[in-house]
């Protein structure tokens, strides 16, 4: 039997397995948790009552063609500058400015075309703008913006 004072090795705790098992379980946690905050924003959103009746506005409909035409109420103008559509605005909505415009342009109008009508619209005082859509196969229905 040896029983000579030797030196004992000092046992050691190998951490890196524990760590990989560590970052593995928090990766699963980081990745099945679900918040429950969803938004920064505090949004009050309004209450419909379906009780009161509101009276619908007039509308005033503005159709810009492919070419870059444009129509008030099926009437069409003979210009198509701004002041043009402005004019002829002011006087399809004679003063009133709780009219709605409804602009339905053609699907290869351009986008100039409709900026005009809108750009106009502003100038007219008429600041409720609406555009006319229709959902493939189906009769156009009104998106508001």
């Amino acid at each position: 039997m040896n029983f000579r004072p030797g030196t004992r090795d000092e046992p050691e705790i190998n951490l890196i397995p524990f760590i990989d098992i560590l970052l593995v379980v928090l990766i699963f946690l980081m990745l099945t948790t679900t918040y429950s905050r969803y938004t920064q924003l505090q949004v009050s959103l309004p209450v419909a009552d379906a009780q009161a009746q509101r009276t619908t506005p007039k509308e005033v409909i503005v159709s810009v063609s492919s070419d870059g035409r444009y129509a008030i109420n099926q009437a069409l103008l003979d210009g198509s500058s701004v002041e043009s559509l402005t004019r002829a605005l002011e006087e399809a909505t004679q003063d009133t400015r709780d009219m709605v415009i409804i602009i339905s342009a053609d699907a290869a109008a351009t986008h100039q075309s409709v900026i005009n009508v809108m750009d106009a619209a502003r100038r007219a005082g008429l600041v409720q703008i609406t555009f006319a859509t229709q959902q493939s196969g189906s009769a156009p229905s009104r998106g508001k913006s």
